[in-house]
């Protein structure tokens, strides 16, 4: 059984955190009449150093979300044995590319259209494809990057030119506030953007949204993946 459903998890491990956070997530799908394996979990392990992802490693954690290129390319050095999955979602700069090109298995935090023409080159001259999510500014707080939501149609029709960028979903983050409704509609207009987009035949069926503070109400409003950092791996320094 997972934990939250009937066990005690020990919050002072590593393998007590990811249980207690699964049975979280399962309990916040069962709550809104979701199937919990819709929704999958990414440990975001940006401050923490190789040693605690080794470990996680351990538990059968894969996937890694990073915000900064210089801590992937520390990290794969150090676990390159491991052959693991580094995944972007911090703002991106043109001048990462190459880097990002050879790393990463994903990038989450697309949100621009230099961007994209710098990773593809990067790309091709690597001979790889990787999968994309758009980062969406859903919020009102002038420090949190993305796309306008009026701007994705139009994003999205000129990426089908980039053949190795494979455009998965859609990305955000929810505005810092007390108020849930506040929130919750953050992720609502993600989910609206993902319709949208669908409807105009767009493949973008991910939608990555909630952190360790909010992924029960992205859960609720359709998130089909979280990405915790703090539940996982404790305060950052």
């Amino acid at each position: 059984m997972t934990a939250g459903a009937g066990t005690t998890a020990d919050a002072d491990t590593l393998a007590g955190r990811v249980a207690i956070v699964r049975g979280r997530i399962a309990a916040a799908c069962v709550s809104v009449g979701r199937d919990p394996s819709e929704v999958t979990l990414l440990p975001v392990s940006k401050t923490f150093g190789s040693d605690v992802v080794r470990e996680a490693v351990g538990l059968g954690l894969r996937r890694f979300g990073e915000n900064k290129v210089q801590e992937i390319q520390a990290k794969a050095a150090d676990l390159a044995a491991e052959a693991l999955d580094w995944v972007v979602i911090g703002h991106l700069q043109t001048n990462k590319a190459r880097a990002v090109a050879r790393l990463a298995s994903e990038v989450q935090s697309l949100d621009r259209l230099d961007l994209a023409v710098a990773l593809d080159k990067a790309l091709q001259a690597e001979g790889r494809a990787i999968d994309v999510l758009i980062q969406v500014k859903t919020s009102r707080e002038d420090s949190k990057f993305g796309l306008a939501p009026d701007m994705l149609p139009a994003f999205l029709d000129q990426l089908r030119a980039f053949s190795s960028l494979r455009v998965r979903g859609l990305m955000t983050l929810a505005e810092a506030s007390e108020d849930e409704g506040i929130v919750s509609g953050c992720f609502r207009t993600l989910y609206q953007c993902r319709n949208t987009a669908r409807d105009a035949g767009h493949t973008v069926d991910r939608l990555s949204m909630g952190m360790s503070g909010d992924f029960a109400l992205a859960i609720a409003e359709g998130s089909t993946e979280v990405r915790v950092g703090s539940a996982l791996f404790g305060a950052r320094a």
